[in-house]
């Protein structure tokens, strides 16, 4: 693992793109960030436990007509020092391309808090995002084992990119925030415009 970019300093909101699994150990690794993530995943033996460990802030994507709440409770986590990491793409994705980023949890940081703020953080596998990439309707076990049964090492870079401008406006920092993501990742295809 390679990190770029000045340490993240307490009370940072991460926004980062998704590939993998990896991509929780990595940032947990390294900066000890929590995470926001699906209820699901408390549910989940033992990785409910690990996340438990780190205190995970758990959101319950059924509960659509709560999202004030689960806004409050992120603004609240960042009262903490400990950096929040949120993956705007609500799941992995193939490693070529990002998925649209959601805008709904940036509400926490639109603008943020005082003391506190976002950064956006660029997992970049580069050569390696075809192997890592746990894509729509591929199995857990099946990515697992591909990505433990490969030979050799892979490199993974970690940008951490510029703190992102206050904005009131959620949409704005979740575009801007993909924009730089995908300038900072060698493994991205995105469209180019005509």
């Amino acid at each position: 693992m390679r990190v770029e970019g000045h340490p993240l300093e307490p009370h940072t909101f991460v926004v980062a793109n998704h590939t993998s699994w990896l991509d929780i150990l990595i940032l947990g690794g390294f900066a000890g960030t929590a995470f926001v993530s699906k209820s699901e995943v408390q549910r989940t033996a033992l990785i409910g436990w690990l996340a438990d460990q780190n205190r995970t802030l758990y959101i319950d994507r059924a509960e659509r007509g709560d999202a004030h709440r689960q806004v409050q409770r992120v603004a609240e986590a960042l009262a903490h020092p400990q950096p929040i990491a949120v993956f705007p793409e609500g799941t992995t994705g193939d490693g070529r391309h990002l998925l649209p980023f959601r805008s709904t949890l940036l509400e926490a940081v639109a603008p943020p808090p005082q003391g506190a703020q976002v950064r956006p953080v660029a997992i970049d596998y580069g050569d390696h995002a075809d192997v890592v990439g746990w894509h729509s309707g591929e199995a857990g076990l099946a990515n697992v084992k591909r990505v433990l049964g490969h030979r050799g090492a892979m490199d993974v870079f970690v940008r951490l990119l510029h703190p992102l401008p206050p904005s009131a406006d959620r949409k704005a920092l979740a575009r801007h925030a993909r924009q730089v993501i995908a300038a900072a990742l060698s493994s991205v295809r995105e469209p180019t415009s005509l």
